[in-house]
C-alpha cells in the first residue's frame, strides 16, 4: 500500500496532476491561440468551432451560447465572425424554420488539419507509448475531469 511518503504516491499526487494538466493546456492555448491569429479569429471563436465539431447532435446558437458561457449577442458575433471567415454555416431546421443548426463547413476542416497535424503527431506519439489498457485508463480519466469540471457551477472552490 502506497503511503504519503512513497515517491510513486507522490508523483500521481494532486500536485502533480495539477502541474501536467496546467502545462497540457498551455500548451493547447499556445495552439488555438496561433490558429486564431493565422485565421483572424478570436481565441473564443475556436472555443465554438471546436464545441460545434465535437457536438453529439446539431449546435444551436442557444446551445453554443450556455457551453461557451456567453450572452446571445456575443454568440451571435461569435458565429457572425465565424461564417463570414468561412468556418461554419447556419442551416435552417425544415421542420421548424425557427431553428438554426451551425454546421463546421467541410472547406474549413482542411485548414484546421494543417494547423493542427504537429497536435495529432504528438498525440500519436505520446499515444505510441502506452498499451491500449494503459490509454483506456487514461481515456477514463480525461472523461471524468470533463465530466467534473462541466458540473454546474464547475468544481467545488
Amino acid at each position: 500500500m502506497a503511503t504519503a511518503d512513497d515517491p510513486e504516491h507522490a508523483a500521481a499526487g494532486l500536485q502533480a496532476f495539477a502541474v501536467r494538466l496546467r502545462r497540457m493546456n498551455g500548451e493547447i492555448n499556445r495552439l488555438v491561440q496561433g490558429f486564431a491569429g493565422n485565421q483572424g479569429l478570436h481565441p473564443t471563436d475556436v472555443q465554438a468551432l471546436a464545441a460545434i465539431l465535437d457536438a453529439d447532435e446539431p449546435m444551436t446558437p442557444s446551445r453554443l451560447a450556455a457551453h461557451l458561457g456567453l450572452t446571445s449577442g456575443a454568440v451571435t458575433a461569435c458565429v457572425d465572425r465565424l461564417e463570414r471567415a468561412g468556418h461554419i454555416r447556419r442551416v435552417r431546421e425544415s421542420a421548424d424554420r425557427r431553428v438554426v443548426h451551425l454546421h463546421y463547413a467541410a472547406e474549413a476542416r482542411s485548414a484546421a488539419r494543417t494547423y493542427f497535424r504537429p497536435l495529432a503527431r504528438a498525440t500519436e506519439a505520446a499515444r505510441s507509448r502506452f498499451t491500449d489498457e494503459e490509454l483506456s485508463v487514461v481515456l477514463r480519466f480525461l472523461t471524468a475531469m470533463n465530466e467534473e469540471l462541466s458540473l454546474e457551477g464547475g468544481p467545488e472552490r
